[in-house]
Order: structure tokens, then sequence, then C-alpha cells
């Protein structure tokens, strides 16, 4: 029992702090900014449409991590709640 408990307190831990670098990260790209007089060629079309590919990419791991985390904890709160 008690290791159950130390087994997902540890998950929560090392599950938030992987979301905090998940989101650190996903924070950390910038979209470049289009003037209006600015002309859009397929290049500059395919490198905005890959940065916000690669962004979303990045924010999925993050919140995937931020839901693992808080499904664990709810693992050790249940367990915590059943057992005692």
């Amino acid at each position: 029992m008690r290791v159950a408990l130390f087994v997902f307190d540890l998950a929560t831990v090392a599950l938030t702090f992987l979301a905090a670098y998940l989101w650190f990260n996903a924070s950390q790209s910038r979209h470049r900014r289009i003037s209006r007089g600015e002309t859009l060629d397929a290049a500059d079309l395919n490198r905005i449409i890959v940065n916000i590919n690669r962004s979303q990419i990045a924010n999925e791991r993050a919140a995937l991590a931020t839901g693992a985390a808080g499904a664990a904890l709810a693992a050790r709160l249940l367990v915590d709640l059943l057992i005692g």
C-alpha cells in the first residue's frame, strides 16, 4: 500500500516536471510576422504551415503530459481514498 502511494507520488512529480518542460519548449517557438505589403510565395506559405504544425505538435505533447500528471494524481488520491 505504502509502495503504491510512493509510486503514484513519484509518477505525478515526474510527469509534472515533464509537462512543465514541454510547455516551456512549446512556448519558445516564435512565429514570423507578415507585413501587409509583403508578397507570399510557395516557400513562405510552406514555412508558415510547417511552423504552425510543429507548434501544434509541441502543444499536444505538453497537454498529454499534463493530462497524464493529472491522471496519476487522481489514481493516487483514489488509492488513498479506497485503501485509506
